[in-house]
C-alpha cells in the first residue's frame, strides 16, 4: 500500500497533485523539487501504477515485487536502484532478521518500497523533513539519509551482538559442571547462524556504498560522494566487527570441544582407576570361589580373614596410587 505520498521543493513540503503523472510534472516544472513515494509491501497491481507513471525498469519491478534479494545497486537509463537490508535483533530470544527496502532514485523522484516492519523509513522522513537543508539537495539527500541509518543501525546491532558473545564466552569457559556441555556447543552454533544472517545483510552492502561514494554514478549529486563515503566507512567498520565476532565465535567454539575431550579423558580415567581396584579383589573372589579340593591355604583358620585383608590392602594401594597421579 501507499504509506506516503509528497513533493519536496527547496527542502519543505507542499501540498501537491494526487495523482502520481501530476504530481511528478509538477516537480519537474519546478527544477528544484522531487516527488517521494513510500510503499510497503504493494501488489503487483498497485506497482504497476508506479510503473508506468515513473518508467521503472521491468526487472528492477520484479526484484521489488518479489523481494528476497542481496543488497545491491543497479544502473538504469531512467532511474537508479539500490537494495538495502535492515536488521532486527531480538536480545530475548537472540535471533537477527532481515528486512528489505528498495529505493528507486530519479531525476526528480524517490520511489521507496518496503517490505517487513523495521525500515526506519518514517524516521528518516521525519528528520529530512526536520533539516530542510539537507533535504533541498533533492532525491540524493534521501539516499543518502535511508543508507546512513540503516549502516548506524549495524553498529547498534553488532554492539548487542558482542555483549551477548561476552556472556556466552563466560558461559563457555565457566568452572566444570557448571552446564549442559550439549546446550552450550548449541548455543554457540545458533549464535553463530544469526552471526551468519548479520554478514548476510552487510557484506554485499560494501561494493554499492563504495560505489556511491566514487564519481560517475548517474542520479547521484557529485558534493554527496564524501557522505557516502562516510556511510562505506561506517560499513567498513561494521564488516570488521561481524568478521571479528565470526573469528571469535569459531574460536569458542574449538576452545568448547577442546574442553569437552579433556572432560571426557578425565572420565575415561577415573572409570579406569575404580575398574582395576576391582578388578583386584574379583580376580581374588574368583580364584578362591573355584570348586577344587587342593587349593593353597584352603583348610587354613587363617585363610579368610587373611583373603580379605589382602584384598583390602590391595584396593588401598591402588586408590592411592591413582590419587597421586590425578586419576580420582
Amino acid at each position: 500500500m501507499i504509506v506516503d505520498c509528497a513533493i519536496y521543493q527547496d527542502g519543505r513540503r507542499t501540498d501537491g497533485p494526487a495523482d502520481f503523472s501530476d504530481a511528478l510534472d509538477e516537480a519537474r516544472k519546478s527544477g528544484d523539487a522531487f516527488l517521494w513515494i513510500g510503499l510497503h509491501e504493494p501488489t503487483e497491481r498497485e506497482f504497476d501504477l508506479v510503473r508506468h507513471e515513473f518508467g521503472l525498469h521491468p526487472l528492477a519491478i520484479e526484484d521489488a515485487l518479489r523481494a528476497h534479494q542481496r543488497p545491491k545497486l543497479e544502473v538504469y537509463d531512467d532511474s537508479l536502484f539500490a537494495v538495502l537490508k535492515p536488521v532486527v535483533y531480538e536480545s530475548s530470544s537472540d535471533t537477527v532478521s532481515t528486512d528489505e527496502l528498495m529505493v528507486f532514485v530519479g531525476d526528480s523522484f524517490v520511489v521507496t518500497v518496503r517490505h517487513g516492519d523495521s525500515a526506519p523509513l518514517a524516521d528518516v522522513r521525519s528528520r529530512l523533513e526536520a533539516d530542510p537543508q539537507i533535504l533541498a539537495h533533492g532525491p540524493t539527500a534521501v539516499l543518502y539519509a535511508i543508507s546512513d541509518a540503516v549502516v548506524d543501525h549495524y553498529i547498534d546491532v553488532a554492539g548487542e551482538l558482542q555483549v551477548d558473545l561476552e556472556e556466552l564466552e563466560t558461559e563457555v569457559f565457566a568452572p566444570s559442571g557448571s552446564g549442559d556441555s550439549s546446550n552450550t556447543a548449541a548455543s554457540i552454533y545458533t549464535f553463530k547462524r544469526q552471526v551468519l544472517e548479520f554478514r548476510r545483510a552487510t557484506g554485499p552492502l560494501t561494493a554499492p556504498m563504495t560505489r556511491l561514494a566514487g564519481a560517475g554514478v548517474p542520479f547521484v549529486h557529485q558534493e554527496a560522494q564524501p557522505f557516502f563515503r562516510d556511510v562505506a566507512d561506517h560499513l567498513t567498520r561494521v564488516n570488521e566487527q561481524v568478521e571479528g565476532l565470526d573469528r571469535l565465535l569459531s574460536d569458542i567454539l574449538s576452545a568448547h570441544l577442546a574442553q569437552m575431550g579433556v572432560r571426557q579423558n578425565d572420565d575415561m580415567r577415573k572409570i579406569s582407576a575404580w575398574a582395576a581396584m576391582a578388578a583386584v579383589p574379583t580376580m581374588v573372589a574368583g580364584i578362591y570361589g573355584m570348586n577344587f579340593d587342593h587349593m593353597p591355604e584352603l583348610h587354613w583358620a587363617w585363610t579368610y580373614p587373611a583373603v580379605i585383608l589382602f584384598m583390602t590392602l590391595a584396593v588401598v594401594g591402588l586408590h592411592r596410587q591413582f590419587k597421586r597421579r590425578g586419576w580420582l
